[in-house]
């Protein structure tokens, strides 16, 4: 018999210990999880709280915004300027017609609500020139089918703080939109302001009984009867604060009694 050559049984493979992942692997890992979470949020339903978010950043106007510009007021200063660097309105230039309402000097009648339709349809439109110069404009280059004048309010840039009626051409532009119904869109125009929503703010009471009108005969009539009332309280509460005598008052007593 030949030699049996001796058969080396190699032992079974035993299953290996799982290997560690690396730390470069888990975050690659984690990327991809976060990627499909993504995904599917991506396809939630609307009304969700990213559809809000970006519903407020893209906001539409519900018309054209629009301004002549006289080139009167310092650029850096300008209201109307930086409307038109955010792109929230457009310019017209001068000697042509814009299609829609202006509100101008020029005006024979005052903004009322009963201008809304008209608005929507055409655009709103305002003036930027200087206060100081406004007798000496060519006002007759702004060329529209509707001039309009803002009934009283008061002025809360930096320039004018607290003067009534001289308003920047973003706050006449607001004050249009909500006067007109359109209290959205005038928030969003006073958003690049520091002092834009306090100028709504400021005018509230008397924003919301303009809105209230219809006419505007209407408008002027709750204007004046808004600034009766005030004439009124500033009288009684000048009555009411006791002043200190003044000097010479104080000597006239002090002979009498000697």
């Amino acid at each position: 018999m030949g030699k049996s050559k001796n058969r080396v049984v190699k032992p079974k493979r035993r299953d290996k210990p799982p290997r560690q992942k690396d730390v470069e692997e888990e975050k690659e890992e984690e990327e991809v999880e976060d990627s499909e979470d993504a995904d599917d949020e991506s396809t939630s339903e609307p009304g969700s709280d990213e559809d809000a978010t970006s519903s407020e950043e893209e906001y539409d106007f519900p018309f054209r915004l629009a301004m002549y510009d006289f080139n009167q007021c310092d650029p850096k200063r300008c209201s109307g300027r930086k409307l038109l660097r955010a792109d929230l309105i457009t310019e017209v230039k001068l000697g042509q017609r814009f299609p829609g309402l202006v509100l101008s000097p020029t005006g024979k009648y005052t903004l009322a609500p009963r201008d809304r339709p008209f608005v929507e349809q055409h655009g709103l439109c305002v003036v930027d020139c200087s206060w100081k110069e406004v007798e000496r404009t060519p006002l007759h280059k702004v060329k529209a089918p509707e001039h309009r004048l803002l009934p009283y309010l008061v002025a809360a840039n930096s320039v004018n703080y607290g003067k009534p009626c001289h308003l920047t051409c973003a706050e006449a532009m607001a004050a249009g939109l909500y006067i007109l119904g359109f209290r959205e869109a005038a928030h969003r125009l006073m958003k690049p302001f520091t002092w834009g929503e306090h100028f709504i703010e400021l005018n509230k009471e008397l924003l919301e009984l303009y809105a209230a009108c219809n006419t505007p005969e209407e408008v002027i009539k709750a204007q004046n009867e808004y600034l009766e009332r005030i004439d009124k309280e500033r009288e009684e509460h000048s009555r009411d604060i006791d002043l200190p005598p003044s000097s010479s008052e104080e000597e006239e007593t002090e002979e009498e009694d000697e």
